[in-house]
């Protein structure tokens, strides 16, 4: 069985927000780990988190199947990119006696 291992301090990265109400008790548990381990309980959370999911084989090899069956259909779907002609010089830029002769009539 594996060990959960938390380093002290190291509390700082990119989060996305979930909403989710826990029992009293762990989260007592929750605030006193965090507390112990000089970190955010954030970031106490994320890690009990990850070693969860971690340790739940099935959901490993589901979250393989997942990556491998969505590589798959975005290598199928890629759109190929068209080739696209280069705009002649003569054809970016107007005529200069054109303009001229405009812009003096």
């Amino acid at each position: 069985m594996s060990k959960l291992k938390l380093e002290h301090g190291v509390s700082k990265i990119r989060r996305a927000k979930l909403q989710s109400s826990i029992d009293q008790t762990v989260a007592e548990d929750i605030e006193l780990l965090a507390q112990w381990s000089n970190n955010e309980t954030n970031h106490v959370v994320n890690e009990l988190l990850r070693f969860a999911l971690t340790q739940e084989e099935d959901f490993q090899k589901y979250k393989a199947s997942a990556a491998a069956t969505a590589a798959r259909d975005a290598h199928a779907t890629k759109p190929r990119p068209t080739p696209t002609k280069p705009v002649s010089e003569s054809a970016a830029k107007p005529d200069a006696t054109a303009t001229n002769a405009t812009a003096h009539a």
